[in-house]
């Protein structure tokens, strides 16, 4: 109760806050006038005077006034617009590192401008982060008019850009681009084989735009880089034998959950029958060596047992073809993940397709928290402020609104089943439009809008319907959404980048309708109708209440709800909002059919009749913050999971950059044969141990496989002074004598060369080999629970040890290739090398599709011209694999993965022309 007095009193720790940046709003307000003063040119010449300052020791904090004040004044010049004192409010909260929340069309896009200039003084570079690449575009070219006009330069990173292209933009001062493209860059940099070829430079400030979207809902699934693996068949093949021989006695199988575990009698019988065929290290099946076996023993289970031909599955032309479980079609193309598809492939005895395997991977949280400084914008984040503390150490900031907020939000309608809901909200959208409100409907899947545009075509509705896919010709249905009697049914309005203004938007009417019509007086003359017909149907819209905002479902997180209803009442307009539910909604499930809630409805309603109630919207918003902990959990518990494989992903790009940076790495080399050598004696002639205990034959053939070596051990056996000193002493002489003799006829920097390649080539196979084996260990490590353990403390440990023996294969490997290497001096054919299917995927966490383009086209070539060794050259990412060279040798146009197909067929072109043999 005195908390809720002192807020009444002083306001809010975040009105307080607010009001405290008044001070530099104020003095940013006293360089109006001098600067407004200014040339173009001398206007221009402002940033070198700043950068000339900051190389005198003045901070960006003591620059921030004058250069809000000279951006201010830029964007009025050229884009006719002048930032409000609130805007300022915003960008000062994005140049502190912290998140904006405006309410929708308070111009988020123009705050940006003064934290993204004033960071880019410094010239180490902005990335400006946006959830699609129209945006992106758009805002490079529509914002970057001012930072052009300041003398900065400015870059786009799209798909489909060359390495040169994607090298040149993020070395602008100001970059824009797309999470993905940016976390993949990031990835693709560190498979690469040289400095020169990484196109990235390091990071130094960031402002997310849809922050919320970018940094928690897309954060739930990471981004990957996979390719093909080496082919399994006969290890699949060989667990889908024994895993046949089970009866129902082995197993306990959870069908609800379609989950399958072995007892303990199970266990017994399947470590006998692999350790038979070979297919286990030692006794124990769940040994830390037998992992990768364990993961494909499970699948196999859960193959037989769980999944059914033609209920889950059917096998057509020799292919296993998933059957969807909601709707019964068959889904070409679609392959289970983790190996279960292959799996299934053994069962069935048809042609086992490779899997693919993760070559890189990155969640959103470990990328973006890489970024010394981190700011996003949003219009809905103050309900996610905990998370946004706890995994960014990012504070939100509630930034007031220019003019009051008018829009009424009406609390939620209930209905008895989704056909009397769905029967009501077409009879209210049909009056709505027959007084010339524009409406604007939200659904929560695609399937609905779909469900919900029969009901309108039956009462006879014009509208349109989005679905978050084409994101340009979306945007333009989205910018004319105000006008008079318009539906528009969105399935998601997070990031549109679009406001909907009342009576329509003048620059979308212009760019559609007087696309043809040439520069000059005519141009001008039908620019000047349309803004005077806009003007006009604003006032219709504005008599007939604003923009009506109707939602058909309740989210399962507020902040989504909160952005739909952002969208009426913008800059001052009037509006409504209202949700409509039903108990046939997935959220109000929740509350099971036995509550008393749903009781209530199932007696107290009659078929077709709506409940209003303050007391049930309160119950539902309860259930979403239920549903938004949950979800928290679940995201929480990847960035833990993750937090094990990022440290140890650090490790190894260092390494990576260290080799790349080096002038010699001789020593490192030098190291590893050291340590090479004084793990085989140690393993072979433990300490402790008489000399006849010692396994000495063992010792010689590992000395020969891993030194190419093949010294008289025996004799030196006789020896009366020999201990595992000594023989680590001669055994390193005789292999630094070994490696000098082959060098001596090659020039020092050709040597280089070689150990420099071999070193990176052993780095990512083990690397890549390791991500696999942690990918298996995260699906099976939950099953430690049931021992009383904790599942992520034993991961930590685990791939602790994991990473030891990692570290030990790759000492090793590197000592027997350069041992056993032999050198030619021509530089290898560049087109001789057979370019593998690197894959780039980031499943959308809301629909479930993968929201990236696959082929991962915007890579060059990673190879450096290196001498030719009997091992393996680095692979080189596919440049577009269903798009090869054109005559003369130029490529194609690459085509997006996602894009349809030319050919007309309607399917998605990797579903098409562009499947992966």
């Amino acid at each position: 109760m005195l908390a809720a007095l002192a807020k009444s009193i002083f306001g809010s720790s975040n009105d307080r806050y607010v009001r405290s940046l008044g001070k530099i709003v104020d003095s940013i307000a006293s360089f109006e006038p001098s600067v407004s003063a200014l040339s173009d040119d001398e206007l221009r010449g402002q940033t070198e005077r700043f950068r000339a300052r900051l190389d005198q020791g003045e901070k960006l904090d003591d620059l921030l006034p004058e250069a809000f004040a000279t951006v201010r004044e830029a964007a009025k010049r050229v884009l006719g617009q002048r930032h409000y004192d609130v805007q300022m409010i915003g960008g000062i909260a994005l140049h502190r590192g912290e998140i904006a929340e405006m309410r929708t069309g308070e111009g988020k896009t123009l705050v940006a401008t003064l934290a993204t200039y004033l960071n880019a003084l410094p010239g180490t570079g902005v990335h400006v982060v946006t959830v699609n690449d129209y945006l992106a575009r758009r805002d490079a070219e529509w914002m970057g008019q001012v930072y052009r006009f300041l003398g900065l330069t400015v870059g786009v990173i799209v798909p489909n850009l060359s390495d040169q292209e994607r090298r040149d933009a993020y070395h602008s001062d100001i970059t824009y681009a797309t999470n993905n493209e940016l976390g993949f860059d990031y990835l693709r940099d560190n498979m690469k084989y040289s400095r020169d070829q990484m196109v990235q430079r390091p990071f130094a400030f960031a402002i997310v735009d849809e922050v919320d979207s970018i940094l928690i809902d897309e954060a739930r699934t990471p981004l990957i880089i996979s390719g093909p693996t080496d082919d399994k068949s006969e290890l699949y093949v060989s667990v889908d034998g024994i895993v046949k021989t089970f009866v129902d006695t082995d197993y306990e199988k959870d069908e609800k959950q379609k989950s399958v575990v072995l007892t303990e009698d199970g266990t017994e019988k399947a470590e006998r029958m692999l350790e038979a065929a070979g297919l286990i290290e030692g006794a124990n099946l769940y040994d830390i060596t037998n992992t990768q076996v364990v993961h494909h023993l499970n699948q196999a289970l859960k193959a037989n047992v769980m999944f059914k031909r033609d209920i889950d599955y059917i096998v057509k032309e020799g292919k296993v073809v998933i059957i969807d479980e909601f709707t019964g079609r068959m889904m070409d193309g679609r392959r289970w993940s983790d190996g279960l598809h292959q799996a299934v492939e053994a069962k069935e005895g048809v042609q086992i397709e490779p899997e693919n395997q993760t070559l890189a991977s990155i969640t959103f949280q470990n990328y973006f928290r890489m970024y010394p400084k981190l700011s996003g914008m949003t219009g809905t984040a103050l309900t996610e402020a905990p998370e946004f503390f706890d995994i960014y150490k990012m504070n939100v900031v509630s930034i007031p609104t220019h003019v009051t907020v008018q829009r009424i939000d009406e609390d939620d309608e209930f209905y008895k089943n989704i056909t009397d809901k769905f029967g009501a909200i077409a009879k209210e959208i049909k009056k709505r439009q027959d007084m010339g409100q524009p409406v604007l409907v939200g659904t929560v899947s695609i399937e609905k809008s779909e469900m919900l545009s029969e009901y309108l075509q039956a009462e006879g509705i014009r509208h349109a319907v989005l679905n978050a896919r084409f994101h340009e010709s979306e945007a333009h249905i989205v910018a004319q959404a105000g006008r008079l009697g318009a539906v528009t049914i969105a399935t998601n309005m997070a990031g549109r980048g679009t406001d909907i203004q009342l009576g329509g938007n003048l620059e979308f009417r212009v760019g559609d309708e007087l696309r043809d019509v040439p520069e000059g007086a005519e141009r001008d003359a039908a620019i000047e109708r349309i803004r005077g017909e806009i003007a006009a149907e604003k006032q219709q819209v504005l008599a007939a209440g604003g923009l009506f905002v109707l939602g058909t479902e309740r989210h399962e997180s507020r902040r989504i709800d909160n952005q739909l209803r952002g969208r009426s009442g913008r800059q001052g307009d009037p509006g409504l909002s209202r949700f409509y539910l039903s108990l046939d909604d997935d959220l109000l499930r929740i509350f099971g059919p036995q509550t008393m809630f749903a009781r209530l409805m199932n007696k107290q309603l009659e078929d077709g009749e709506a409940i209003v109630s303050p007391w049930i919207s309160k119950a539902i918003e309860t259930a979403q913050r239920k549903v938004e902990a949950r979800n928290y959990d679940i995201r929480k518990q990847v960035v833990e999971f993750d937090d094990v494989m990022n440290d140890q992903r650090k490790v190894i790009y260092e390494q990576r950059a260290d080799i790349m940076d080096a002038e010699t790495v001789s020593d490192v080399v030098e190291d590893m044969r050291l340590e090479t050598i004084t793990g085989l004696v140690n393993a072979f002639c433990p300490e402790g141990t008489y000399p006849e205990q010692w396994n000495v034959p063992a010792l010689k053939e590992s000395v020969d496989e891993l030194l190419n070596l093949q010294p008289p051990i025996d004799d030196w056996m006789h020896e009366e002074a020999v201990e595992q000193e000594l023989l680590v002493e001669r055994l390193t002489q005789l292999s630094d004598a070994d490696m000098a003799e082959k060098t001596k006829e090659l020039e020092p920097d050709r040597w280089i060369e070689v150990e420099k390649s071999v070193l990176l080539q052993t780095l990512d196979h083990f690397w890549k080999e390791h991500l696999s084996t942690l990918d298996a260990l995260r699906t099976v490590i939950h099953l430690r629970s049931y021992a009383q353990k904790k599942p992520i403390d034993e991961y930590k440990q685990e791939a602790f040890l994991l990473f030891e023996r990692l570290l030990v294969s790759i000492r090793e490997d590197v000592t027997r290739v350069l041992s056993r290497a032999q050198v030619s001096f021509e530089p290898p054919p560049l087109q001789n090398f057979q370019l593998p299917d690197f894959i780039t995927s980031h499943i959308d966490p809301l629909s479930g599709d993968d929201n990236t383009a696959d082929i991962d086209a915007a890579t060059g070539n990673i190879l450096s011209t290196m001498p030719l060794l009997n091992i393996p050259q680095p692979a080189m990412p596919a440049e577009a694999l269903e798009n090869g060279a054109a005559e003369g040798g130029a490529m194609a146009e690459p085509i997006s993965r996602n894009a349809p197909c030319p050919c007309g067929s309607g399917k998605k072109f990797k579903h098409c022309h562009g499947q992966l043999a």
